[in-house]
């Protein structure tokens, strides 16, 4: 039996949207020391504001100015602060309702020590040096023996000058994966420039990559199969954005590729052909790079193209 291979992994990615007018007054207002929320149907006043009211689905726009002060209504107390995360000492997540607010607001409060957090403790803000319009304008909460603010919101026009209209969120997720037995095998395959699948001893299809089970009949497989080289263009899709890091200059084609003797399409980039003239039954190999562990891209073997019968149950 192979070893079980085990790596780290990253995904990552940065999620950029766009604000409506409820959003971007929000956020633009923390940038300039100013929170506001907004007037629900029936009066409750919700921070941080949102669009539509959660009871009746009614569009909301009715903007108010809540006070920088609050109450803390739970919490939980965070040891071991994470990369990225608001504070790099232990800090506890709080939720605070800040006055003149009828909901709470998700942060962290800057406090020496799990003893020294209580519900029902007065906090405040501390602002940012350097604000951008972001939640991170809030630098965090921190604990405030002075006088409450107003409990009345003062309506605000929502109106500033140079407004955020957008924003980018970074999503980021750490893991090690584990692959198991039959795909650090297909792995360990790739190393020799091999591509192995495993057979279901029930139906008698090759999956490629393997997964150790059928997907079909629930069974698991072990006999291994080599497939290709060479295969078949099943469908594909062409790429016009360029991914970040990702030294490909675009338009480029990825597409699905079912290699000869494999029952299920895998992934792949094909080059080495202009990306106008890629087609379904489009006859390719696999080119490798020195020195890698994966085929680097497939390119046209100069073959006629597959009838589509040969391949049409894996599109």
């Amino acid at each position: 039996m192979p070893d079980i291979l085990s790596a780290p992994l990253v995904v990552e990615f940065p999620f950029t949207r766009s604000l409506g007018p409820v959003q971007s007054a929000f956020l633009t207002g923390l940038r300039e020391r100013t929170v506001l929320g907004v007037r629900t149907d029936d009066g409750t006043v919700l921070v941080p504001p949102v669009e539509y009211d959660p009871v009746t689905a009614n569009e909301l726009g009715d903007l108010v100015e809540v006070a920088p002060t609050g109450t803390v209504t739970t919490w939980a107390w965070n040891p071991s602060p994470r990369r990225d995360q608001p504070l790099d000492t232990p800090f506890a997540w709080v939720l605070v309702r800040l006055d003149g607010a009828g909901t709470a607001l998700l942060h962290v409060l800057d406090a020496p020590g799990p003893d020294a957090v209580r519900t029902g403790m007065r906090v405040r803000i501390r602002w940012a040096a350097t604000r951008t319009g972001a939640i991170t304008d809030i630098a965090c909460f921190e604990p405030y023996e002075g006088d409450p603010g107003s409990p009345e919101p003062a309506p605000h026009t929502g109106e500033f000058a140079d407004p955020v209209t957008g924003i980018v969120a970074p999503a980021r997720l750490d893991y090690v994966h584990t692959p198991g037995r039959a795909q650090s095998a297909y792995i360990k395959a790739l190393e020799e420039r091999r591509t192995v699948g495993e057979r279901c001893p029930s139906c008698r299809k090759v999956y490629v990559p393997p997964r150790g089970a059928c997907p079909t009949c629930g069974v698991a497989t072990a006999e291994q199969v080599e497939v290709g080289p060479r295969g078949t263009v099943t469908t594909f899709c062409i790429v016009n954005i360029k991914a970040k890091n990702l030294d490909i200059e675009v338009p480029y084609v990825y597409a699905h590729i079912a290699l000869d003797g494999a029952d299920l399409a895998l992934h792949g980039r094909i080059a080495g052909i202009p990306y106008d003239q890629v087609r379904m039954g489009l006859r390719v190999e696999p080119v490798w790079t020195e020195g890698a562990r994966h085929v680097d891209h497939y390119r046209p073997t100069g073959e006629p193209d597959a009838d589509y019968d040969t391949y049409k149950e894996l599109v």
